[in-house]
């Protein structure tokens, strides 16, 4: 990669004198400006991210890395995003958004090109590809998400292996003894998308510990894939009387293809949510549900980035987990008796 010395060298001046051309900070003669942007142009050189970079050895710039993959629920990570650039913004920082398959290859050409003084890394898998580069970058990151092996790493989530096991919870002091969770679109569990495994591992594990029938059946993020679930799972699992949905594409769908096949919500089924709040409350039959604290979570991660840019090397924690916090609304209620 081109260097500020060798355009230096090329146009026959000192490396403070480019910088100068470059930032404006002091005066140079246009002779010697035309020279050093010349050889600037015929190197290829890519200063850092423009003057301010150049006299500060900083970009102010924060990169956000959210793959809109498929199976991704894009109002979601846009939640993400929002809260991010805002927080950023109070922390006189910009946020440069990455949306595109960001692998290793694409997050050295940010580094390296130096846009950025720091990255948030979305969608994480449990083994992430994207890990080793992100331990060996001289730019600090945040995850947004926790991998299988976070050593080495700063992550920061909702706890959701908590989440899933919460919601279950719920259903089991109501009584219900047959629960299945209708999740994500499958190509995010063959992607093993690391909080949609933890839901699947804290939904199946409370299931099992309160000696209840449970299933996990992925769903594809449409109202006709929402009503082929619900079909398929009274006709598989007839005793159904709880539900988890972990897919904010399918909520309402699901409850309305529910109730067009004869089963009243919370009458007969009771129906629990990992969504937004927003979400959750806005619906015909209001949901009970985890709440996923998008802002909260943009604040902590770029807050994170913040004392790792500023702490001068203070160690911030590796690992933030937020609990899960659960609102009854009308969409659970006890179990009916049989019969009943």
């Amino acid at each position: 990669m081109v260097k500020i010395t060798d355009v230096a060298r090329h146009a026959g001046v000192s490396p403070s004198t480019v910088s100068y051309a470059l930032s404006g900070k002091r005066p140079i003669s246009e002779e010697t400006r035309r020279r050093v942007e010349d050889s600037i142009r015929e190197l290829g050189y890519r200063p850092h991210a423009g003057a301010r970079a150049l006299a500060s050895s900083r970009s102010n710039v924060l990169a956000l890395v959210a793959p809109l993959r498929t199976g991704i629920h894009v109002p979601v990570v846009m939640q993400f995003a929002v809260s991010v650039v805002t927080t950023a913004r109070r922390h006189d920082h910009d946020v440069l958004l990455l949306t595109q398959e960001e692998g290793e290859d694409g997050l050295r050409r940010v580094a390296d090109t130096a846009l950025v003084d720091a990255l948030i890394v979305m969608d994480v898998q449990l083994h992430d590809p994207r890990l080793p580069l992100l331990r060996d970058l001289d730019r600090p990151s945040v995850l947004i998400g926790f991998p299988a092996e976070p050593d080495g790493l700063t992550c920061v989530d909702l706890d959701f292996r908590a989440a899933g096991e919460r919601c279950v919870e719920h259903l089991a002091r109501l009584g219900h003894r047959t629960v299945a969770l209708v999740g994500s679109p499958p190509e995010v569990y063959v992607r093993r998308t690391a909080f949609a495994q933890r839901v699947v591992q804290g939904f199946t594990g409370a299931a099992d510990r309160a000696g209840m029938a449970s299933s996990v059946h992925p769903c594809e993020a449409s109202p006709a894939a929402a009503r082929r679930a619900a079909e398929r799972l009274l006709r598989e699992q007839p005793a159904l009387t709880g539900v988890v949905v972990h897919n904010e594409a399918v909520l309402e769908p699901l409850i309305d293809a529910f109730e067009q096949l004869g089963l009243r919500v919370p009458g007969d089924l009771s129906v629990t949510a990992i969504c937004p709040d927003e979400l959750a409350a806005s619906l015909r039959v209001p949901v009970t549900s985890v709440a996923l604290p998008s802002a909260e979570l943009g604040e902590r991660a770029v807050g994170l980035l913040m004392r790792k840019l500023n702490a001068g090397g203070e160690p911030v924690p590796g690992a933030t987990l937020l609990p899960p916090r659960l609102t009854e609304r009308a969409s659970t209620a006890p179990r009916a008796a049989p019969g009943a």
